[in-house]
């Protein structure tokens, strides 16, 4: 029988004491009574559906270079892209907006994540990088596939994942609008077409040029211009081939014998042009409606004052888009020739269009070679092509080209116009294509080998 010293130290012994077994025995008892409080609520949670914030979470093991980034609903690995740089670098703040659509668009497909070296200068030491922005492409088990330093445009980034077979197309994406087949036939008699720009040839501007194989027919003496600024062929005599309207009596006559009334449209401000046999009837339309009285010589240099930057095609300034290429002013004579500019000069380029439906101004800029701004955020590209007979699509020229500042104003476009086909694309996409062309593409771009009838 335990005498009265025995059991106070039995009582000690069972953890109400506090002698030495209380950092024994009884840590252990209070380890498996926490553990044993888990486990009840992991079973009073099983089965419960996560919260709408929770299904598209995503969870990272964090700490080494190539760590996991996980579907928290599905539990499957996913590709990464980390990006490195800081919150006042200029190529860095370029790059913040195409994270942050990669993030929205492309959530629960791909992890993104941004890295401020600035703030957390040991995250750049760890990741061993040497310049501003860097992105850092991982594939599901957290191996590193490619690095890349400096601005990297969307587009790029989506090709580079491509080129690693990373599947991205089961994100969401913005519906596209395409059309390959006109809505209506075009009834129009050919002789009525304008052969450069596909639109109706007002009675008193038909210009005519004759050749071998048949009448080549414009619809003013602007495309005229313009499809003479981009012929290869010898154009020594060339002028002798051509004939315009009387503007006042609707006769044909040799545009060298012409005289001109070089007037300004009051609402685009664009120039007009009217041809007249007689210098008598040049002069009273120039009292009625203003504007100066010159002869071709003179006419000419002015129309060919200013070309597009990419592909050398006469332009009116007021009608086309506004590129800016360091200090230095140019234009292009489509949208998509803007974007050459800078395939064509190798720099950084600003570009101002309008908007084909509304006339509101979508603003591209441009760095290394890929979209670095774009303004609005929505605006998008239609790409005119025209389906070859072997089924294969090709451009529809320069004409069938723009930008528009959504995709809702780009349906609403194509569905007033029935003759267009192509497709919607991204500006980016659009400067892509331009960035691929050779030296020697771009010197054909958009050039007419001889005037022939289509």
């Amino acid at each position: 029988m335990a005498n009265e010293s025995d059991k106070k130290d039995e009582g000690s012994a069972c953890g109400c004491g506090g002698g030495s077994c209380c950092s024994g025995r009884g840590k252990w008892i209070w380890i498996i009574l926490a553990l044993a409080v888990v486990g009840v609520l992991i079973a009073k949670n099983a089965g419960k559906k996560p919260a709408a914030n929770e299904t598209a979470a995503v969870v990272e093991t964090a700490g080494a270079k190539g760590s996991v980034a996980e579907n928290a609903t599905q539990g499957v690995p996913l590709p990464r892209l980390i990006d490195l740089g800081a919150t006042k670098c200029i190529p860095c703040k370029m790059m913040a907006p195409i994270l942050e659509d990669l993030k929205k668009t492309y959530a629960g497909k791909m992890d993104v994540q941004f890295i401020d070296v600035w703030e957390n200068p040991d995250a750049g030491k760890k990741y061993g990088i040497n310049v501003i922005p860097t992105q850092i492409f991982y594939d599901a088990a957290g191996k590193e596939l490619f690095r890349h330093e400096g601005f990297f445009g969307k587009d790029d980034i989506l090709a580079k994942w491509k080129e690693f077979g990373v599947d991205l197309t089961g994100a969401a994406a913005p519906a596209g609008v395409s059309r390959w087949t006109p809505m209506q036939p075009d009834t129009r008699a050919k002789d009525a077409i304008c052969y450069l720009c596909d639109g109706d040839i007002p009675s008193n501007s038909l210009v005519v040029v004759k050749t071998d194989k048949g009448d080549v027919r414009l619809c003013g003496m602007h495309h005229y211009f313009v499809m003479y600024s981009c012929l290869t062929e010898d154009k020594a005599g060339f002028e002798k081939k051509v004939v315009v309207t009387d503007w006042a009596t609707g006769s044909l006559v040799p545009i060298t014998d012409a005289i001109y009334v070089y007037g300004q449209d009051a609402k685009t401000g664009r120039p007009t042009v009217k041809a007249f046999a007689d210098k008598g009837p040049a002069e009273k339309e120039q009292q009625a409606s203003g504007g100066n009285v010159l002869d071709l010589a003179v006419l000419q240099s002015k129309e060919l004052a200013n070309k597009c930057g990419f592909c050398d095609r006469a332009v009116y300034p007021e009608s086309v888009a506004a590129v800016t290429v360091g200090d230095v002013k140019t234009w292009g004579c489509c949208s998509h020739c803007a974007l050459g500019v800078a395939a064509r000069t190798g720099k950084d380029i600003e570009i101002r269009e309008q908007d084909r439906l509304t006339g509101e101004t979508v603003v591209v800029r441009t760095l290394n070679g890929s979209v670095a701004s774009l303004e609005p955020a929505t605006a998008v590209a239609w790409f005119g092509q025209r389906t070859k007979p072997d089924g294969t699509h090709a451009s529809a020229g320069c004409f069938h080209q723009g930008f528009f500042v959504n995709a809702e104003n780009l349906k609403k476009w194509v569905e007033a116009n029935p003759l267009e086909t192509g497709e919607m694309i991204t500006i980016q996409k659009a400067l892509a294509d331009k960035m691929k062309l050779t030296p020697q593409q771009i010197s054909k771009a958009c050039k007419i080998g001889e005037c022939a009838p289509k």
